[in-house]
């Protein structure tokens, strides 16, 4: 396909559709050469309708309309915050230990816990999310298990029974779960019901459990509740956060990471 107007149309078409696709398939689909896709994405990049993820590409602005999936977009998500979420995510990474077995959730903040986890590290991880995943598969040395299921193109997740099944035989040493709020009397929320089960699990298979949030998420409440503040061992945020909220966690007994 020689006209590239053409091919933009076809690409965001394609995403429409699948949400994700890597470049090789791309390639394959338009009958050009991985370059000639590289930098058809450049353009659509630099106009922020897609995201380059590791090997491919992701719709920005991702809605799912009618499924009750509109309420929050992880891709928007990631817009905010980025800096402090990227600090949150290597102060996670550094906590995680040769032969660890972790659990890592789904969110714009766990994907950098995998994205910087150390070269060389030998543990076994399992998630559930498409942008962890493909951090994740980058490192050659850690074990990947994957839940898979129903995929949620507004978190990237997904989510089934046989996946939740498989994360309750887990038994993780450390889980790195985010949160949509964080209010001391309501507790954890999340923005959409269909996280609340497998977030549940996680909590319940894990020996240590590591919320990982940026601190604008702290005195917010979402509308799906899925844990005490009290069931949390950890915390990882940034400097940003409240006196109250630190005084919180003191008497909580939660050790704090404040990067």
């Amino acid at each position: 396909m020689g006209n590239r107007d053409e091919r933009l149309k076809r690409i965001i078409q394609t995403l429409k559709i699948n949400t994700a696709s890597t470049i090789q398939d791309l390639a394959e689909e338009l009958d050009v050469s991985h370059m000639t896709v590289r930098r058809d994405l450049e353009v659509l990049t630099e106009q922020n309708i897609v995201r380059l993820i590791y090997g491919g590409v992701i719709l920005n602005q991702l809605s799912a309309a009618g499924n009750g999936e509109h309420r929050y977009s992880l891709i928007d998500a990631g817009s905010l915050h980025p800096e402090a979420k990227m600090r949150i995510g290597r102060k996670a990474a550094s906590m995680v230990e040769q032969e660890d077995i972790i659990i890592i959730d789904s969110g714009s903040t766990t994907e950098y816990a995998a994205k910087y986890l150390a070269d060389g590290m030998n543990a076994t991880i399992l998630c559930y999310a498409l942008n962890v995943l493909l951090e994740i598969a980058q490192n050659n040395t850690c074990k990947l298990l994957f839940a898979g299921g129903t995929f949620h193109s507004n978190t990237l997740m997904f989510e089934s029974p046989e996946g939740i099944n498989l994360i309750r035989r887990i038994r993780a040493r450390k889980a790195f779960i985010s949160a949509s709020g964080i209010d001391a009397r309501l507790g954890i929320t999340c923005s959409n019901d269909y996280e609340r089960e497998t977030k549940r699990a996680i909590i319940q298979s894990s020996h240590r459990k590591i919320l990982v949030a940026d601190s604008s998420k702290f005195g917010r409440i979402e509308s799906d509740y899925f844990a005490d503040l009290s069931e949390f061992d950890e915390i990882i945020t940034d400097k940003n956060i409240s006196a109250e909220y630190v005084r919180i966690m003191e008497e909580a007994s939660i050790t704090l990471h404040i990067v």
